[in-house]
């Protein structure tokens, strides 16, 4: 057998679909002998979203003690297909709205706002166990910052694959290793007194924090959505330097620790940048040489805000009744 032996260990399961694909990893059954009398899943809900992150985990860094080679198990394939079709269903959906143009779409982002979301929130008010709470969740997409979007690279037209490169390569630290944001906010973990051991929350973060993950990863392995990944990584950097600021300014009435400030003063510098690449580099870019895709690039706007906006949702909503989003307390998340 070929084990992984570097990758997290499996999480635990949140119900019965969850269960099966944690058992079909950890014995080699056959997943759909332990999925075919089942029901379907809620495709946003706590069982599901967790399987879907598994299965979609394989294609990253796999899990300790699962042989590397079930990447490619077309029974497993052909489940995380159906949850990611599920899943895909629902967000379109849920993000469904009158036909707009990319023009449209990002001059709607780049409106001031009246606030309202963590980021305010946090900027004004937040204390650090707020912002721990906020670390924590996060976390399960920063430890991986840029990868998801990354799947994209090859399926680009050359009028828009040098600039994304361009933007992936400042995610990566420009070549240094110090500098990738993934250690950025490793680093930030640690300072802030939290654990950095890739998806050490994941047992705690509730399905709104892994919904985000879950679809820029399923929009990222589908060439038939390359436009939504655009639109969703585009989409992610010009909302990132405003939002990062706020963080900062709530950090900073905090004094916290100058590895926690300088993940998102980083992010304040460089996604300014960033911003401009994407919208008239590499968007532009791809729809120059493919403008069919611009509903497409659309959508993944969309889509970004909606997930973003749901995680927002019960992150305020759990601080304003003074508690957290966790399932547990920080100090007792870790996996089995």
């Amino acid at each position: 057998m070929n084990e992984c032996r570097v990758g997290p260990a499996l999480p635990y399961p949140r119900g019965p679909e969850s269960a099966a694909i944690l058992t079909a990893l950890a014995t080699d059954v056959d997943p759909m002998q332990l999925l075919g009398r089942m029901s379907s899943a809620d495709p946003l809900g706590e069982d599901r979203q967790l399987a879907l992150f598994v299965l979609q985990e394989l294609h990253y860094r796999g899990w300790a003690g699962v042989d590397d080679r079930r990447e490619w198990d077309p029974n497993l394939i052909a489940v995380r297909v159906r949850y990611e079709d599920e899943l895909l269903a629902a967000v379109d959906e849920a993000c469904a709205g009158p036909p707009a143009s990319v023009d449209a779409e990002f001059a709607e982002l780049l409106k001031p706002t009246d606030g309202g979301g963590p980021a305010d929130w946090l900027s004004t008010q937040g204390t650090m166990r707020e912002f721990s709470d906020y670390f924590a969740v996060r976390s399960l997409y920063h430890l991986k910052e840029a990868d998801p979007h990354a799947w994209a690279i090859p399926r680009l037209p050359v009028a828009a694959v040098a600039a994304f490169v361009a933007v992936e390569s400042d995610e990566y630290g420009g070549g240094r290793a110090e500098r990738v944001h993934q250690r950025l906010f490793a680093e930030l973990l640690e300072a802030a007194g939290l654990q950095s051991a890739y998806l050490h929350y994941l047992n705690v973060a509730p399905a709104e924090a892994l919904v985000p993950v879950t679809t820029m990863t399923a929009l990222g392995l589908r060439r038939a959505r390359r436009g939504a990944i655009v639109g969703h990584f585009a989409a992610t950097e010009v909302t990132s330097s405003p939002a990062c600021a706020r963080l900062l300014a709530g950090l900073e009435r905090l004094d916290a620790p100058e590895p926690v400030r300088h993940f998102y003063r980083e992010h304040v510098e460089a996604d300014a940048v960033h911003e401009q690449v994407m919208r008239d580099d590499v968007v532009a870019g791809l729809l120059t040489e493919e403008p069919e895709l611009e509903a497409d690039v659309v959508a993944g706007i969309r889509i970004f805000l909606w997930t973003e906006a749901r995680l927002g949702r019960v992150l305020l909503d759990a601080w304003e009744q003074g508690s957290t989003v966790l399932a547990a307390p920080l100090g007792a998340a870790a996996t089995r």
